[in-house]
């Protein structure tokens, strides 16, 4: 069953965002599981390939030669490269990607905080460090328990980090802004519907009237919706600097 969550603006004007399903979030996880072990493999083979390059003589020296201190460290060192490649996976593309994965991208899901706010990297670092344990007890058990149980169908690590995960449609909500005052008709542009010529055009005329958070919140809105559609120049402006330029 579908569930929504509803939040209201400091400007009156009431969000709503769709939750994203057990399904679709599993189906993620299942996606960038897929992708992480592509680079685990893709790692091991070099390290492999890169030994049978090596002189041959050297495996016999460095056996030789090699401690057990030097033995736990190289443990040490394989099992960090491998919590960085299944956890820090997680951490950096959700705080660099605007709340999305490879795999949240494909089923067109994506992180946000509690009140449709972006998610940033302490809330992503929260999260994901819990998904450990998650993953540990029963490869997400707990997860999937949490998540039917939870009105917000939030996991463990959302209710710590205050983050839900919602369906990727950020800009349907603020379409309420054209229906509070009379606007301009805007046409289609190369990159722009005419209603998201209008979105952007309200906003840059409120922006000083708002707080420094929800003009940051729906700047990343607007602005992630259209980056991708822009040249490469225009995508590297911060979110403000693109609406402006559009």
């Amino acid at each position: 069953m579908d569930r929504n969550v509803d939040v209201r603006t400091p400007e009156s004007v009431a969000l709503r965002y769709e939750l994203a399903g057990l399904g679709s979030r599993f189906l993620a996880v299942f996606i960038d599981t897929l992708i992480q072990v592509l680079i685990a493999l893709a790692l091991l083979f070099g390290l492999i390939f890169a030994a049978e390059r090596a002189p041959a003589a050297a495996p016999h020296a460095v056996t030789a030669s090699l401690t057990k201190i030097e033995s736990a460290v190289l443990v040490a060192i394989l099992v960090a490269i491998l919590f960085t490649i299944f956890f820090g996976y997680f951490i950096a593309f959700e705080a660099l990607w605007n709340g999305q994965t490879p795999g949240k991208k494909l089923l067109g899901i994506r992180v946000v905080r509690d009140g449709g706010y972006p998610i940033d990297l302490g809330a992503s670092l929260v999260r994901n460090l819990i998904r450990v344990g998650e993953f540990i007890v029963g490869y997400y058990a707990l997860s999937a328990l949490a998540t039917i149980v939870s009105p917000e169908n939030k996991r463990l690590g959302d209710i710590a980090a205050g983050t839900i995960v919602v369906r990727d449609a950020p800009l349907e909500a603020p379409l309420e802004l054209l229906k509070r005052a009379a606007e301009p008709v805007y046409g289609e542009t190369r990159y722009l519907t005419g209603d998201e010529r209008a979105l952007v055009a309200r906003f840059l005329e409120r922006r000083g009237e708002l707080s420094p958070q929800r003009r940051q919140a729906l700047a990343a809105q607007l602005a992630g919706r259209v980056r991708e559609r822009v040249p490469a120049d225009l995508q590297r402006l911060d979110d403000e600097s693109l609406l402006e330029r559009l």
